[in-house]
């Protein structure tokens, strides 16, 4: 559900392995992953088929997804799964009561099925049963259950197959909650329709098509959990609106709002999470900070406790990536490796047991490491990046290894798909320049390359 937006803009170095796990996500139960040969792995709850390896039985440990490559992102629903391929296509599987697979049945599938009628996708959603996909053309498109006008389309029948939404173009981003949607607009505002009774839309209204959230401007980066929504500011604070029953809004309240109010102590955020009744941020520094419902140990600070501020998660630095699900999370870290606390009923922790925990413990069994041949350990590759977030252009100064030949320095937005390189020879020190252009505001990767293999990653954020 959430989607969360994968967002740093620190250096991560990579040391001496290439990222193993390229992304992750968490739903209902069931976690995934993508690997570096771009196939999916999935552990956890599967009653609905939704790890997608043609079973229904639960597992404690990552199973191949079936019949996946090339997939460039992932998002678990409630019992759903969603998949974008590097061609655009978007392919689903699961639970498909409402039409949330999108292949025009209601049929459940246990293997992955093509979503219908859509194409040039760059970002994917999956919520309770309804999905959502962001075009290339900044275009919003929804399908499935549409009780409370999820879809966006001013309607409430449900549809099987994609539908897009009214009145909204120039998205960068969405997020998606168990029934409510945003999106973040190349102007730095943020939209919301669906289900609100909690204000979880941030604006007041029922909406069944889109309306502005109240008083949010210069925002880089959304989130959704169950009931609940979060956003960053160009200025590394947190905030968040909606359900507040449990502390997840982070504001030292249990008092629900249905407009933004600010996380409190947050500074430095790079990247949020919204899980059922609990909220994730990622620092600069790559430590990991949780807040709201913690009964199954899912804040991961060594406790049971509830949390209506901030708390550091325990034992985890250089992270790169943070995901919340329901009673459990999930992080990322930059050498390649999953760690996850929380709930652990059907094994969606991926450590081979299904015993809880409240602090982080290392997925097993994921994903081929990768150990890159560098004969000088203790100098390797370091960018600095700057200005970041920026607006016009963006510095990069480097320093390599001497033994790394044929850098390249690539650039790509999130959904992966390159949008500049820049050839620098056999220069292993030096500075280059990204010029911005007409790219929008949002995220972007950079990696270098040495040759075909990455030496050092990054992401930087690019605000108009």
């Amino acid at each position: 559900m959430k989607k969360p937006i994968l967002l740093t803009f620190t250096m991560l170095a990579l040391g001496q392995m290439e990222a193993n796990a390229k992304t992750i996500t968490a739903g209902g139960g069931h976690t995934l992953s993508i690997c570096n040969d771009n196939t999916v792995k999935a552990w956890g709850r599967n009653h609905e088929g939704q790890l997608g390896n043609g079973g229904t039985t639960a597992s404690n440990v990552p199973v191949s997804t079936t019949g996946l490559s090339a997939i460039i992102a992932v998002d678990a629903g409630h019992t759903h799964t969603l998949a974008l391929k590097n061609d655009g296509t978007i392919w689903s599987w699961g639970d498909n009561i409402s039409g949330h697979l999108g292949d025009g049945t209601t049929t459940d599938a246990s293997t992955p099925v093509q979503v219908s009628s859509i194409t040039n996708v760059v970002a994917i959603g999956a919520g309770n049963k309804h999905s959502v996909a962001l075009k290339s053309d900044g275009t919003v498109w929804a399908w499935g259950n549409n009780a409370f006008g999820q879809l966006g389309n001013g309607l409430s029948a449900s549809s099987y197959t994609p539908t897009q939404t009214s009145v909204i173009s120039g998205i960068t981003a969405i997020a998606v909650g168990a029934d409510h949607t945003l999106a973040l607009k190349n102007d730095g505002t943020v939209w919301s329709w669906g289900f609100n009774s909690f204000g979880q839309l941030g604006h007041g209204l029922t909406a069944n098509v889109p309306a502005q959230v109240s008083g949010l401007t210069g925002i880089i980066a959304v989130a959704a959990g169950k009931n609940h929504s979060l956003a960053i500011k160009n200025d590394g604070t947190v905030w968040a609106w909606g359900a507040n029953s449990d502390g997840q809004l982070g504001d030292g309240t249990t008092t629900d709002a249905s407009a933004p109010v600010q996380v409190s102590t947050l500074t430095g955020i790079t990247a949020v999470t919204g899980g059922y009744n609990h909220s994730l941020a990622l620092k600069s520094d790559g430590t990991v900070w949780a807040w709201g419902a913690n009964s199954s140990g899912q804040l991961g600070d060594g406790t049971f406790t509830t949390r209506t501020t901030p708390v550091q998660v325990s034992g985890l630095s250089g992270v790169a990536v943070v995901e919340a699900g329901e009673e459990y999370s999930l992080a990322l870290k930059s050498a390649g490796t999953v760690w996850s606390w929380g709930f652990n009923s059907a094994g969606q922790l991926g450590n081979g047991t299904t015993t809880d925990s409240d602090v982080p413990a290392q997925t097993t069994g994921l994903c081929t490491v990768l150990v890159l041949d560098i004969d000088e350990p203790e100098s390797l590759s370091a960018i600095n990046v700057y200005p970041n977030p920026a607006k016009d252009y963006v510095i990069f100064e480097y320093s390599v290894p001497r033994n790394n030949k044929m850098l390249k320095l690539s650039i790509s937005n999130m959904a992966g798909q390159e949008i500049h390189s820049i050839s620098l020879n056999d220069s292993y020190k030096g500075r280059t320049s990204w010029i911005i252009g007409d790219n929008p505001p949002g995220v972007y990767l950079y990696k270098m390359y040495s040759g075909n293999t990455a030496i050092d990653v990054g992401r930087t954020v690019i605000t108009k």
